[in-house]
């Protein structure tokens, strides 16, 4: 029999997972999941340490009736927030 006298095939399946192949490639990764969301500390109450830029005349004001500053800091902060 020569090669052109064979029957042909009528499955598909060759260019189904052709197509299938293509897709995967070409296709954009799934979204990641959502991020969890933020707890709040274990402990009531606990802070955290940052750095913050301040003018110096803000700081100065704040300093100026000694330690406790950052606590006076905070405090302004906060109702400055609303909390």
């Amino acid at each position: 029999m020569a090669p052109f006298d064979r029957p042909r095939r009528t499955g598909g399946d060759a260019r189904q997972a052709a197509e299938a192949a293509f897709r995967a490639a070409t296709s954009r990764p799934a979204a990641p999941a959502p991020a969890a969301p933020k707890l709040q500390a274990a402990v009531p109450g606990a802070r955290e340490s940052v750095t913050l830029r301040l003018d110096s005349a803000v700081l100065e004001h704040f300093q100026k009736d000694g330690p406790g500053w950052q606590d006076r800091i905070n405090e302004a902060l906060k109702r400055a927030a609303g909390l």
